[in-house]
């Protein structure tokens, strides 16, 4: 596929564009669009599809158009949705950016709709987009059935780790707006990947993630991280923080998986940074970084070529990954979805930035179902593992009806 070439026309009548009437008729038009901040930085940026379905693509980073990738955590065709960047726009901007792909007049009745839209009559509009049903939520006897499942066939070799996750209910306020909640995760969490991404048949998801699971910049540089461990910080420094050997060692197992995976592809010129602590959000993680010089390698090709690797993670997966995805589908009993998949913008200012999806949750109605995992062990505690879920639930959570 050829990469855009884009064109840009002001809003109507040349008035003030504002993120959010972007972001609310994109959700009042049930076409598939994704909203964003990155990490770290203030602009929020948003891509709609002028189609009606996000496109089913196999990943490859170097010839995919511009736009918003998602990948399910588990997909029987090993593909990804993609949602082009027919429209994109970005809050520093006082322009819409459309495609080539779209006449003249089809842009103008864009622009209409935008200069038309009433964020009052947009409150409850939103919600006829989205799914009726879903899985119920786990229970605590399930979840802590399987952890200890998990734990026994350890201790019989079976596998090294494995990641199991629950799903929860929340109710929402009836005046509650996505777009509200979208700012005030933007506003709480400046150092993760805040997303909002609808895609038809798959449901309006949110997060604040805080695990990159590739990067590629414009300059060639790829990077990715070793994500692994959790505690609260309970307003402690992360220098101050002390870690048990579970969590070290999980941590340990997903650094070397990724180490192994550059042994592979017979990648010898990396730089490893860790681990060490990093707060995200309430929680305190640890961390390793890579990073490899594209150019210097003579490796373009580097970011699609691990990503295939490294989906899905040991941080979300376990190890030996085979093994232990098939532990997860055949006792988690309910289907992750985007959960643990990866998501993120393609191609935008000539970057790629993918994300594990964490700390995220699916947006019913009337309700929200909230997503969290754990990293298991042979020394993992099923009350404890079920303790560190509500934790990384609670991120979404307490400012859901804020």
């Amino acid at each position: 596929m050829e990469k855009r070439v884009d064109q840009k026309i002001t809003k109507v009548n040349n008035a003030p564009l504002h993120f959010d009437e972007v972001l609310g008729t994109a959700l009042d038009s049930g076409q598939p669009f994704a909203a964003w901040k990155m990490p770290q930085e203030a602009s929020q940026q948003i891509v709609v599809s002028l189609q009606k379905e996000a496109l089913r693509v196999e990943v490859d980073l170097e010839e995919l158009p511009k736009g918003f990738l998602a990948r399910p955590f588990q997909d029987k065709e090993d593909k990804a949705y993609l949602i082009p960047a027919d429209i994109y726009y970005n809050s520093d901007l006082a322009q819409i950016e459309f495609s080539n792909d779209y006449d003249f007049e089809t842009k103008l009745k864009i622009e209409s709709t935008l200069s038309r839209f009433d964020y009052k009559e947009h409150k409850n509009r939103w919600k006829k987009q989205m799914l009726k049903t879903h899985f119920p939520p786990t229970s605590k006897e399930h979840f802590t059935s399987i952890v200890q499942e998990s734990v026994d066939a350890m201790n019989n070799d079976e596998f090294l780790k494995v990641v199991l996750s629950r799903t929860k209910e929340a109710p929402l306020k009836e005046d509650f707006s996505p777009i509200e909640f979208f700012h005030r995760l933007c506003e709480e969490y400046p150092n993760a990947f805040v997303s909002m991404c609808y895609l038809p048949n798959v449901g309006l998801w949110m997060g604040a993630s805080p695990e990159t699971l590739i990067s590629m910049d414009e300059n060639g540089i790829f990077k990715t991280v070793a994500l692994a461990g959790t505690q609260a910080s309970n307003g402690m420094l992360p220098k101050d923080a002390s870690w048990k050997s579970k969590e070290i060692e999980e941590q340990a197992l997903v650094s070397r998986y990724i180490i192994n995976c550059f042994k592979k592809i017979r990648l010898r010129e990396f730089e490893e940074k860790g681990p060490r602590t990093v707060a995200a959000a309430h929680l305190l993680h640890l961390k390793t970084d890579f990073k490899v010089d594209t150019k210097a390698t003579n490796f373009p090709q580097l970011g699609t070529v691990m990503l295939k690797l490294l989906h899905p993670t040991s941080a979300v997966c376990g190890m030996p990954k085979e093994i232990a995805t098939q532990f997860i589908l055949e006792n988690e009993k309910y289907n992750r979805s985007l959960y643990s998949g990866y998501i993120g913008p393609v191609g935008i200012q000539n970057r790629d930035h993918l994300f594990v999806n964490l700390r995220c949750l699916q947006l019913f109605e009337d309700h929200a179902l909230l997503y969290a995992g754990a990293g298991i062990t042979c020394d993992s505690d099923p009350e404890k593992e079920w303790k560190e879920t509500e934790i990384k639930m609670d991120t979404m959570l307490k400012h859901l009806n804020g």
